[in-house]
């Protein structure tokens, strides 16, 4: 399978050690009962919310999908959010997957204000690609350091906004996992039906002048 990739936001609940732990066991109970590429990406804890950023087969990220929709609105992830989801995506951002805990301050502007969720959630993916880049530099440079450290102390404003985030999973736009999963399984119907076109002619009458 080609890779494909799902940036979901969340209201957290666990503290961030059983963040890791939950995902790091649900990894592992998938590649028992499937065949497919390991998952790779990053898990941003921030203080109220959670954006995690996924890449792995079609199959794992579905199976991914079916375990958050069991666990939607509950105490483990709260409201779950599905930014956005693509397909046949020929490298990887991410080498490996890994979680971190960061410490952002509170913006004093929310641009999503002026802004449609579509501007939002582009902004968002223009930010996780360069993110993406500078963790793909950032291995070998970090030492003994953590990594959100490395990431709000040198490069901040490669960091969304948890208020963006917390915009996000109120937007009626963004999907629920079951939401998507409903739209996943529901078959596509297309009905063509004739169409019977009328037309209208309107002329002068050269002699009288009037419209017929």
């Amino acid at each position: 399978h080609k890779p494909g990739t799902i940036r979901a936001g969340g209201q957290s609940r666990p503290s961030p050690p059983e963040m890791k732990r939950r995902w790091a066991w649900l990894f592992q109970k998938i590649s028992r009962s499937h065949l497919g590429e390991a998952a790779s990406g990053v898990l941003l804890i921030y203080s109220q919310s959670i954006l995690h950023i996924l890449e792995a087969s079609s199959g794992t990220l579905y199976h991914i999908l079916m375990d958050l929709q069991v666990h939607q609105g509950g105490e483990l992830w709260g409201d779950i959010k599905i930014m956005v989801m693509s397909h046949n995506i020929p490298t990887r951002l991410f080498s490996q997957w890994n979680a971190t805990k960061l410490e952002v301050p509170v913006t004093l502007e929310d641009v999503t204000q002026s802004q449609t969720t579509e501007e939002v959630i582009t902004e968002c993916l223009t930010l996780i690609l360069k993110m993406g880049v500078y963790l793909a530099t950032l291995k070998v440079r970090m030492g003994n350091k953590d990594l959100g450290e490395c990431l709000h102390t040198t490069v901040p404003e490669l960091l969304i906004p948890a208020e963006t985030i917390q915009y996000l999973c109120r937007s009626q736009e963004c999907l629920s996992p079951a939401e998507f999963l409903k739209m996943y399984k529901k078959p596509l119907h297309l009905f063509l039906r004739p169409q019977h076109h009328s037309v209208k002619i309107q002329w002068v009458d050269g002699e009288k002048g009037a419209s017929k």
